[in-house]
């Protein structure tokens, strides 16, 4: 830095000091898109995604305060921040690997076991939704013999109760149709999460 140049920074901050209000203690310093070097007491609105360095009364730097973040910086920093996540997780995990399991055969006997545990559930669901669905069968077949689903001439009409019966019997299939769904996908994801893990001890721990 030559002398001249030195005598004219200090100079440009000693008046962009003085130009501002008798309590303002601080001078921005940022660089535009061309390498200019600008002053002064306040940032212009066309240099507010500029970062710039803080400076004292003596042009001496006190501090750095960050631009507005443009949206292809914002994505940029959602994505570095979700890569460190992932990394931070990843780790927590192959801790937990390392420490759980021994060995490889450790994992697939643990997997059998959870898979068994659903298959049993999958089992007493499905059974239970034959059951209501036999009961519902039951009672269309009642239902058939009253007003307005029977065909025959001065047909009684639907008792209220046994309409409400197969109201409920609807419902209730409903509601176990979701929850067999909802075992047989976590089957899936069960049994794809320890293949994922077999595979990772397998990495860590250097096993073909």
């Amino acid at each position: 830095m030559n002398r001249s140049w030195l005598v004219v920074t200090l100079t440009t901050v000693a008046l962009a000091v003085a130009a501002g209000p008798a309590s303002a203690q601080k001078v921005y310093r940022w660089v535009d898109k061309n390498g200019q070097v600008h002053y002064g007491d306040k940032v212009p609105p066309e240099y507010a995604e500029q970062d710039r360095d803080v400076l004292d009364k003596s042009g001496m730097k006190v501090g750095h305060e960050q631009g507005l973040v443009t949206a292809e910086e914002a994505r940029a920093r959602e994505a570095e921040a979700r890569r460190k996540a992932a990394a931070v997780e990843q780790a927590r995990r192959d801790r937990m690997l390392l420490q759980t399991y021994q060995n490889p055969r450790e994992i697939e006997l643990l997997r059998v076991r959870r898979l068994d545990q659903i298959d049993a559930q999958i089992t007493i669901q499905q059974q239970s939704l034959t059951n209501l669905k036999r009961r519902r069968d039951d009672q269309v077949r009642q239902a058939s013999r009253y007003a307005p689903h029977s065909s025959k001439p001065g047909a009684p009409p639907l008792p209220e109760g046994l309409a409400a019966d197969i109201e409920r019997s609807a419902s209730d299939i409903s509601v176990q149709e979701a929850n067999l769904k909802k075992l047989r996908e976590e089957r899936v994801a069960v049994n794809r999460r320890f293949e994922e893990d077999l595979k990772r001890f397998k990495e860590l721990r250097r096993i073909d």
